[in-house]
């Protein structure tokens, strides 16, 4: 595994994204910053880490899709990846809430966004970016968010959880073409929230309850209604209040 190791960096994700274009890399070949100034999260939004508090990080996956309808399956690999080594560590009450977020109980620990492309020789490249709050205490206008240090009263190396999750997410993803099914299963049993009535708000502004039945295969949150009806939403069109 080779690990290039940076204090600053905008992101991540971008810089190993640029390498890979200019050179041809290793499987697995990790990224990890002190200081991220520009990270990136679901949906555009900006991922805000305490300089050299926290694990930022992202990692090249090589030839991993073999289509486009299995860029979740790697996504739900590499979540429950993430989620298993903070299991190991004790964290408690871990879970993946939909899409990417990793929560401990009712708050946000990390989250994960996976960047993939496709290639018309049929060779693909994913670059999965990590980001999980280790040491960092004190989270203004962010009551929702956790880290290790505060679920678990004692601090963690960034380093050793990168290694740990390195390792995690080559065995996951190992087996990702053998075992769909099983897959699946274990992501919809760490799922947050599923089968629990929840409110949940759409883009237009409307409110509505519905309970968490199950998430797609093309990455879908599939809802049961209050009309007793199954819905199936996309990343952008609702977010769930809790």
């Amino acid at each position: 595994m080779i690990v290039i190791k940076l204090d600053a960096i905008k992101s991540t994700n971008e810089y190993l994204k640029a390498l890979a274009k200019e050179n041809p890399l290793e499987n697995f070949t990790t990224v990890i910053a002190k200081n991220q100034t520009n990270g990136k999260g679901q949906m555009g939004a900006t991922w805000i880490s305490e300089k050299g508090k926290n694990l930022t990080m992202s990692v090249l996956v090589k030839d991993v899709l073999s289509s486009h309808d299995a860029i979740f399956s790697l996504n739900a690999s590499v979540a429950i990846a993430v989620v298993k080594v903070l299991q190991d560590l004790e964290i408690p009450k871990v879970s993946i809430k939909w899409p990417n977020d990793i929560m401990a109980d009712s708050k946000k620990l990390g989250g994960i966004l996976i960047e993939s492309t496709l290639k018309s020789d049929g060779s693909t490249i994913s670059i999965i970016g990590i980001g999980l709050n280790c040491n960092q205490t004190n989270f203004v206008n962010l009551p929702k968010a956790t880290s290790f240090v505060n679920e678990m009263k004692q601090e963690i190396d960034p380093e050793i959880l990168m290694e740990k999750i390195v390792k995690m997410l080559q065995q996951q993803i190992s087996i990702l073409p053998k075992q769909a099914v099983f897959l699946w299963q274990h992501y919809h049993e760490l799922l947050f929230k599923k089968g629990v009535p929840m409110a949940f708000e759409s883009t237009n502004g409307i409110r509505f309850m519905g309970i968490i039945e199950r998430v797609t295969q093309d990455g879908k949150l599939e809802l049961l209604l209050e009309n007793d009806t199954l819905e199936n939403y996309g990343v952008k069109e609702i977010q769930m209040l809790y």
